[in-house]
């Protein structure tokens, strides 16, 4: 909640000497002794329940500070005066004379520095992960006067729990684990914020080369699957493909839980037919003559959203400057990534064995796109994988979509306000414009999905429209 004492100051209705210690109840309809109505509008209570960013708060301090300095802290005279003219009026009259705009970009951009300089930041050695770990060799956290350890991670349980056990301040996760964490599916209920993805596409399916016949999934009844985790767009991902294929996940083929880097000797064994697995394990079982890749995730949704920066609200709150700070890196790292002309450069800096531990060449046939499809082509797919930061509150909507159509939650989801509360686009949308980059100018948008449209307006009908689920 909005700290009490930042009210909007343009508001007559609003009483700015609310403290720290002011006894109110959710600031509505309270008297101190000194007889002051500290009554709030219900637009104010909304706007303290929205759960602002670390900006906003800020940018409301700064119009505070000033229009209560014009006023010379009177606050009935500046509550009248308020009353008299109007909100508006009086926003105009300030902005005219003092250059609020200003003022609060220069506070925003002059936050102190990180409260805590030593960080560990989790990442399993997946190419999704590329913008965290290349934060370290290529300088992007010194960047922005961090001292981060980006430790390898043997998979999702363990980033989730390392998290959840402050063991890790920060974590590469998969995008719909926030928003269980959140939710308290599958872990202890514990408010999560995501407020960056690391990468769009950038995922495939690989069958075993003894299904070279199979290439097509409604042949696939019996297979057995892996998949990274079950809160994962991998998961959703698989289960959507098959089931439009007419195949019930659930009953008609074995979907497991493999951590990553275990994927392609498991394929080997027999123990899986095939998998929905991050790069570079695709790559890796064409490279290892196990596997062959047969369908790019992007061919199932373009621009899907995979994986992520998460990080608890508490280490956002306690820690406003190191948050801010290990945000600019990462942001500033995904553009970076995202420029074509640096992928070969991050293959070499991301292969090493304390990071992802491969063949650079296998490294580069992902990031650059062209490869080898283990049938006998060389593909060229520059947008296999791509980088882009911007967490749009529709991504997280149709996670939850497939949550709710799966059984991974169940009841009344408010959809919105999970998605609202977790993705931060607000922040996001902030460095990426100071460094530059395009910002949407909405956070919602509709997907076609294997011809299937969704509208983020319309989630329950969605999650309840598929003949296959258990919504």
């Amino acid at each position: 909640m909005v700290s009490k004492s930042l009210g909007n100051p343009f508001d007559g209705n609003s009483d700015l000497r609310h403290g720290a210690d002011c006894g109110c109840s959710n600031c509505a309809s309270h008297h101190d002794h000194s007889g002051h109505d500290h009554s709030t509008t219900k637009t104010e209570v909304d706007a303290m329940d929205a759960t602002p960013s670390s900006e906003e708060i800020l940018e409301r301090a700064v119009e505070s500070a000033v229009v209560r300095s014009i006023f010379g802290h009177n606050e009935l005279s500046r509550r009248s005066f308020a009353s008299m003219l109007g909100a508006s009026s009086l926003a105009a009259i300030v902005s005219s004379v003092f250059p609020l705009d200003a003022a609060k970009a220069a506070i925003l951009d002059k936050l102190g520095p990180p409260e805590k300089k030593k960080l560990k930041v989790g990442f399993v050695p997946i190419t999704c992960a590329t913008p965290i770990i290349m934060a370290k060799p290529l300088g992007f956290y010194e960047k922005y006067g961090l001292d981060v350890d980006v430790i390898k991670t043997a998979g999702w349980a363990v980033a989730r729990d390392k998290s959840l056990n402050k063991e890790y301040d920060a974590s590469h996760m998969l995008t719909p684990m926030p928003l269980a964490i959140t939710m308290g599916a599958g872990s202890t209920a514990v408010p999560f914020l995501m407020p960056a993805v690391e990468n769009i596409n950038g995922q495939a399916i690989v069958l075993h080369n003894d299904h070279k016949d199979k290439n097509d999934p409604k042949m696939w009844k019996g297979f057995k699957f892996g998949v990274p985790f079950e809160y994962s767009m991998h998961n959703f991902l698989l289960r959507y493909y098959v089931a439009e294929a007419g195949l019930d996940p659930d009953k008609d083929i074995q979907i497991r839980v493999v951590p990553p880097p275990e994927m392609v000797a498991n394929l080997r064994a027999g123990n899986l037919d095939g998998y929905l697995s991050p790069d570079p394990f695709n790559q890796r079982a064409v490279w290892e003559k196990v596997g062959f890749i047969h369908i790019l995730t992007k061919e199932i949704w373009e621009g899907h959203p995979c994986c992520a920066f998460a990080c608890s609200k508490e280490f956002a709150d306690t820690m406003p400057n190191t948050y801010g700070a290990l945000l600019k890196a990462l942001v500033d790292g995904t553009q970076f990534a995202s420029k074509k002309e640096n992928r070969k450069e991050i293959s070499k800096a991301i292969a090493p064995t304390n990071y992802l531990n491969q063949p650079v060449p296998v490294i580069e046939q992902v990031l650059t796109g062209r490869y080898a499809d283990g049938l006998g082509n060389v593909k060229d797919v520059p947008d296999r994988i791509d980088f882009d930061p911007f967490p749009w509150h529709s991504m997280g909507v149709w996670i939850l979509t497939q949550m709710k159509r799966w059984g991974y939650i169940e009841g009344d989801v408010d959809y919105k306000a999970v998605a609202e509360q977790v993705y931060l686009t607000g922040d996001c949308g902030k460095i990426m414009k100071d460094l530059g980059m395009p910002v949407p100018d909405k956070t919602y948008e509709s997907y076609t999905i294997m011809g299937k449209v969704f509208d983020p307006e319309k989630a329950e009908e969605y999650a309840k429209s598929f003949p296959i689920g258990r919504a």
